[in-house]
C-alpha cells in the first residue's frame, strides 16, 4: 500500500528554517547527456551543482512527459492521478488525460505551509490542446485545469507538450494567453527568465517558496540559436557507435557505473555508422541536439544566479532530472503515428516550418522541425537499452542532481534505487509539511513515494517498497536487486540489476520462483493504482517501436 495520509515526523533541524525549493525537470534528456554523467557537451552549472551535491546513479521516471509530470507534482503513480497514458481522454477515471480531484499537487500542499508557489515552463498535465482546433479545448474548464488551479500563484508556460522554440503554441501569462512577436524569442531562455525573474521576487518577500522550472529542451524540434549550435558543429561527426563507447567508458571513470556492466548492443533498429547515409546531416542534427541542452544548463545557470542574488541560494534545494530517457520518436507525441503535421503551426509573422526530417535542410532554424531519431538516443542512454516509452533502463534512467548548500558539504553518489514519485515525499519532509487528508473537501490518496532525506543527510537511504511502471504495455517492478520488466505486452524478462543493470542476462527462465513472486506484486500493484491492460481502447493499438532510419514524406 501506499504511505499513510500524514508525512513523517517534522521536527527535525531542516524544518525549522523551512527551506526554499527550486525542482527543475529536463525534458526528454538521456541519463548520459550531462557532462557530470558522462556527456561531451558544455554543462558546467548542471557540474557545478554535482561537485558539491549528490548524484543518483539510479533514478528513475515514468518513461514519457506527462506520466512523469503527474507522478513528480503528486507523489502517486500517475494512474492514480487520472493521467495513465498521455493528456487524451479514454473515458476511464485513471485514464481521463488531466489531474483528478483525490490527488494534490506539491504547490498545493506546500501552500498550507505558507509558501509561495509558482511555475514557469512546460504543464502537460491538463488535458489535450488541439492546435489546429483550438475552439476545442478551453483553459481552465473542468477538462482542462491550469497551474493556478492546481495551486500555483503564478504561472508563465505552456500548457500542451510540443512545439516550436521560436513560437510556441498555448503560451500563457496566467491565465492570459501569450502569442509571441518578436524575433529574438527563445523558448529555453524566457522559461530561465520568467523563473529567475519569480525567484528574485519571493526572495524579496522573505517567505518559502517553491518554484517548478520545467523547460522543454532538448524535446524536438531541433531548435536552437546558430551560434550555439557552432560550439557542436562537427563534433559527432565521429557517429554514433564511437559516441556510445566514450560516454561509456566515461560513465565508468565517474563511478557512476559499475566496471562490471557492459554497455548494451547498438539498438536493433539502428545501424552501424559507417552505413549511414547523410552524415554530415546526422552530425548535425546531434549537435543542434547537443546545443539545446548546453541552452538549457544557461538557463539552469540563470536560476542558479537568482537564488544567489536574492541571498537565498543556500538554504534552498534545487532539484534536477529528466522526465524520462532520449527521444526515438519520429515526430510523434500523443499518437503513435508519425504525423509531424500535428504541430504545423505558424509563426506570428505567417511563416512556416519545413516539417520533417530532411537531409537537404540543415536543423536548428525557426523555419525547421525535425528530431534526432533513434541511433542518436541510443547514445543519450547510453549504456542501455530502448528509450523513452519503453520501461527497460534507457527508458526510465534518469540524471538526477541535488543541490543545498546548507545541509550538502561535499559531493556524493546515491546508488539506491530511487524514483520521482519520492520527491514529493521528500520535499513535505524537509520543509516539515504534513500532508493532509483532504484539500478543497476532497479525500486525498495517500502518498506513494517515500523521504529520501537519509540520503541528503548521509549519503544513503533504503527504499522500503518496490517501484511499478506501467506505460502502453511497458511494464516493470524494480524490488532490491531484482527487476521483472516487459516490452509491450510480450514476455516478462527478470534481470539482477547488481550484476547486471544493462539487462543482458534474461534470468526469467533460472529463477521461475523470484519471477512468479514479482509478477504477483505487479498484478496487486494494478489492483491499487488503477492501472489496466494496453491498449485501453480495444480499438487502439500499442505503438510500435517508433524508431527508423527511413526519411518519411511529409506533405
Amino acid at each position: 500500500m501506499g504511505n499513510s495520509l500524514t508525512s513523517p515526523a517534522t521536527d527535525n533541524a531542516s524544518a525549522v528554517n523551512q527551506p526554499n525549493i527550486v525542482l527543475i525537470l529536463a525534458d526528454d534528456m538521456g541519463f548520459s547527456d550531462l557532462g557530470c554523467y558522462g556527456s561531451e557537451i558544455n554543462t558546467p552549472n548542471l557540474d557545478s551543482m554535482a561537485e558539491d551535491g549528490i548524484r543518483f546513479t539510479q533514478m528513475y521516471n515514468m518513461a514519457r512527459c506527462c506520466p512523469t509530470r503527474a507522478s513528480l507534482l503528486t507523489g502517486l503513480y500517475p494512474h492514480q492521478t487520472g493521467v495513465g497514458h498521455m493528456v487524451s481522454d479514454y473515458g476511464v477515471p485513471e485514464y481521463q488525460g488531466y489531474l483528478n480531484q483525490n490527488c494534490a499537487t506539491i504547490a498545493e500542499v506546500l501552500k498550507t505551509n505558507g509558501y509561495r508557489t509558482q511555475i514557469s515552463g512546460k504543464w502537460h498535465v491538463g488535458g489535450q490542446y488541439p492546435l489546429h482546433h483550438p475552439e476545442l479545448a478551453t483553459p481552465g474548464d473542468e477538462k482542462h485545469p491550469t497551474p493556478l488551479q492546481r495551486g500555483f500563484d503564478h504561472y508563465w508556460g505552456t500548457l500542451t507538450g510540443a512545439g516550436s522554440f521560436f513560437a510556441p503554441p498555448t503560451l500563457m501569462d496566467g491565465d492570459t494567453p501569450i502569442t509571441v512577436e518578436r524575433d529574438d524569442f527563445y523558448y529555453t531562455d524566457e522559461i530561465a527568465k520568467h523563473a529567475a525573474r519569480m525567484i528574485e521576487e519571493s526572495a524579496a518577500e522573505g517567505e518559502p517558496f517553491f518554484s517548478y522550472v520545467a523547460f522543454t529542451a532538448p524535446h524536438w524540434p531541433l531548435h536552437a540559436p546558430e551560434e550555439d549550435i557552432e560550439k557542436y558543429r562537427g563534433v559527432y561527426d565521429g557517429g554514433w557507435d564511437e559516441l556510445r563507447r566514450s560516454r561509456h567508458a566515461k560513465l565508468k571513470e565517474l563511478g557512476i557505473l559499475d566496471e562490471s556492466w557492459e554497455m548494451s548492443p547498438r539498438d536493433r533498429d539502428s545501424i552501424p555508422w559507417e552505413d549511414a547515409e547523410n552524415q554530415e546531416w546526422e552530425s548535425l542534427r546531434m549537435a543542434v541536439y547537443a546545443a539545446q541542452i548546453d541552452k538549457l544548463d544557461q538557463g539552469v545557470g540563470n536560476v542558479l544566479d537568482a537564488l544567489d542574488s536574492g541571498g537565498v541560494r543556500d538554504n534552498t534545494l534545487v532539484i534536477f532530472l529528466s522526465d524520462n530517457g532520449g527521444c526515438a520518436e519520429f515526430l510523434a507525441e500523443d499518437s503513435s503515428k508519425p504525423d509531424p503535421m500535428e504541430f504545423d503551426t505558424p509563426m506570428w509573422n505567417g511563416d512556416r516550418m519545413q516539417m520533417g526530417n530532411l537531409p537537404d535542410v540543415d536543423p536548428g532554424p525557426a523555419d525547421t522541425f525535425q528530431s534526432y531519431d533513434l541511433p542518436w538516443a541510443n547514445a543519450s542512454n547510453t549504456p542501455f537499452r530502448l528509450h523513452k516509452r519503453w520501461v527497460h533502463e534507457g527508458g526510465i534512467s534518469t540524471p538526477a542532481i541535488i543541490s543545498w548548500p546548507d545541509q550538502i558539504k561535499s559531493a556524493q553518489l546515491v546508488s539506491e534505487p530511487s524514483h520521482i514519485v519520492d520527491i514529493a515525499a521528500t520535499i513535505y519532509d524537509v520543509s516539515g509539511t504534513e500532508y493532509p487528508e483532504e484539500i478543497g473537501g476532497n479525500a486525498l490518496t495517500g502518498l506513494e513515494g517515500h523521504s529520501f532525506q537519509g540520503a541528503i543527510e548521509n549519503g544513503n537511504w533504503d527504499r522500503p517498497t518496490p517501484i511499478f511502471w506501467e506505460h502502453e504495455g511497458n511494464r516493470a517492478v524494480r524490488d532490491g536487486e531484482w527487476k521483472l520488466v516487459s516490452e509491450g505486452n510480450t514476455v516478462w524478462e527478470l534481470y539482477d540489476m547488481k550484476s547486471d543493470r544493462t539487462e543482458l542476462n534474461d534470468l526469467s527462465a533460472e529463477r521461475p520462483d523470484v519471477l512468479a513472486k514479482m509478477v504477483a506484486m505487479y498484478e496487486k500493484w494494478t489492483e491499487r493504482s488503477g492501472a489496466l491492460p494496453w491498449p485501453v481502447i480495444p480499438e487502439m493499438t500499442a505503438s510500435p517501436r517508433v524508431g527508423t532510419m527511413h526519411i518519411h514524406d511529409v506533405d
